[in-house]
């Protein structure tokens, strides 16, 4: 397999994950899908890239020169997209788990979703600060809405 071949594949796979959160919300399977299948298959493919090809390459994570030599392979940098489409979904469900768990509308969070899918973290800063509005707080836990002890 050539890696234009999964770099498409993934894409239309991650894509599907996205289109059932965002379209699909309240489907009982868009969870599973989004949040499990889908992360665990790049999570698969993932492995057996960095089996397959990282101890080969040069380069490594102690400097962006390392990391740029290490992403000269093409397999390499394809595992490196995996690793972000894997996460970011895993993200965006667990945001619309979130939303929906705190009776966010679903309207407020599709932009966030949107982010999320195309730069990852400003996607989570905008869920968190329309999460925080909601809740009227700032530091949460990430599933229970904890709020820190106050006076120590």
């Amino acid at each position: 397999m050539h890696p234009e071949t999964l770099f498409g594949a993934s894409g239309k796979l991650a894509m599907a994950g996205w289109a059932l959160l965002v379209f699909a919300p309240r489907w009982r399977w868009s969870q599973r899908i989004a949040s499990l299948i889908i992360p665990l298959t790049f999570a698969i493919v993932y492995l057996v890239l960095i089996v397959l090809y990282f101890a080969k390459s040069p380069g490594g994570f102690g400097t962006l020169g390392q990391i740029t030599q290490l992403f000269q392979n093409p397999w390499l940098l394809l595992a490196g997209w995996i690793h972000y489409l894997a996460f970011d979904l895993f993200l965006g469900a667990w945001q619309a788990r979130q939303a929906k768990r705190l009776g966010i509308s679903h309207f407020l969070v599709i932009p966030c979703l949107l982010f999320t899918f195309l730069f990852g973290p400003i996607g989570l800063l905008i869920f968190w600060a329309i999460r925080s509005v909601v809740r009227g707080q700032l530091f949460l836990d990430m599933d229970r809405g904890y709020r820190p002890a106050s006076g120590h």
